[in-house]
C-alpha cells in the first residue's frame, strides 16, 4: 500500500501548489511580493536523496510536463528543469552527509537555482520584463521564505515516509 503513497503525495502536492499561490501576491508597505510555492520540487529532491534517483527523475519528467501544460504553456521547460534539479541534488548529496538539515538547505538552494533558471529563460524569450533586482527582491526572497516554512514543516515527514518506502523496497528485493 505504501508503494502508491509516494506518487500520490507528488500528485497531491502538484494540485496543492496553485491553491497556495492564490495567497500571492502580497502587498506590504507599498511593495508587492510574489510567493511561488515549490512543493513538488522539494518533494522530488527528497525522493532523489532518500529513495531513488531514477524514480525522482521519472516523476520530475511527468510532473514537469504537467506543470508546463497547466501553468506556463511552454512544453519542456519544467520537464527539463525538474529532472535536472533532481540530478544535481543527487550529485551534491554524494559529497555531503544525508542529514535532514543538510537536505532541507539543499532543497532551498536548489529552489533558488530553479527560480533563477526559470527567470533567465523567461527573460530570454521575453515572457517577463522585470529586472533582476526586482525579481530577487519581489519574488525570489519571498519564495524562499515561504518554501522554507514548507520545508521546515514537512521535511521530517517526507524523509520518514520515503525512507520507510525505501526499507520496504529493500525487503521486497531480498
Amino acid at each position: 500500500m505504501i508503494r502508491f503513497v509516494i506518487p500520490f503525495i507528488a500528485v497531491l502536492l502538484f494540485f496543492l501548489e496553485p491553491v497556495f499561490s492564490l495567497f500571492s501576491p502580497i502587498d506590504i508597505g507599498g511593495m508587492r511580493y510574489t510567493l511561488v510555492p515549490r512543493f513538488v520540487i522539494v518533494y522530488l529532491i527528497f525522493i532523489a536523496v532518500y529513495y531513488s534517483r531514477q524514480h525522482a527523475i521519472i516523476y520530475g519528467i511527468a510532473l514537469g510536463l504537467l506543470y508546463d501544460m497547466f501553468h506556463i504553456d511552454i512544453i519542456g521547460l519544467y520537464a527539463f528543469l525538474f529532472p535536472l534539479i533532481c540530478f544535481i541534488a543527487v550529485l551534491i548529496i554524494r559529497q555531503v552527509h544525508r542529514h535532514l538539515v543538510t537536505v532541507m538547505f539543499l532543497a532551498l538552494l536548489l529552489i533558488i537555482v530553479l527560480e533563477l533558471l526559470s527567470y533567465f529563460f523567461a527573460s530570454l524569450v521575453s515572457l517577463t520584463s522585470i529586472g533582476l533586482d526586482e525579481f530577487i527582491a519581489g519574488r525570489l526572497v519571498p519564495t524562499i521564505i515561504a518554501n522554507s516554512v514548507f520545508v521546515g514543516m514537512f521535511g521530517l515527514f517526507f524523509k520518514n515516509l520515503i525512507y520507510k518506502r525505501g526499507l520496504e523496497r529493500q525487503g521486497e528485493t531480498l
